[in-house]
């Protein structure tokens, strides 16, 4: 399987993508929590069917400590006992950040507000464009069919 478009060596491509990593490395920098950023971020590209992306903070994730178990279990976070109230806050505003279209009105309070009892201002802000940007990323790659499974972490810097 090759992609439609090789975002790597298009240069409009090329440029986009590193104003994004940019974005991506103010919230890498921010102090949400490194867990929850890779949870939220998995979560999202399972629920947009994003198989790079999936692959990418799946690996990311084990790279940085987190265990397999709550990773195989980020698709069933409902009912799986290994997460915080923290990181399911997070999650729960990761898919109706995602499934806007499948809501209507958005992100509901209630959900808003359950993370705000878990999260400051710097953290919500970081996880909102934590949320956009991995939407974004997932929507790049699912359209041009980007193929996962080679991704090694590090492989981007």
């Amino acid at each position: 399987m090759e992609a439609r478009l090789n975002l790597f060596e298009n240069p409009l491509a090329g440029k986009i993508m590193r104003y994004v990593n940019s974005a991506g490395k103010v919230l890498s920098d921010s102090t949400l929590p490194h867990a929850t950023q890779e949870l939220v971020k998995l979560r999202a590209s399972q629920i947009n069917g994003c198989g790079f992306c999936t692959d990418m903070h799946t690996k990311d994730a084990v790279a940085a400590g987190e265990t397999h178990e709550r990773l195989h279990l980020v698709a069933a976070w409902r009912e799986a006992k290994v997460f915080t109230d923290a990181e399911r806050a997070a999650l729960e505003l990761a898919e109706e950040g995602t499934r806007i279209a499948d809501g209507a009105g958005g992100v509901s309070d209630e959900v808003w507000m359950n993370a705000k009892k878990h999260y400051d201002d710097e953290q919500l802000a970081a996880l909102v464009a934590g949320i956009a940007l991995i939407n974004m990323y997932n929507r790049f790659n699912v359209i041009i069919q980007q193929p996962a499974g080679d991704y090694q972490p590090g492989m981007f810097g």
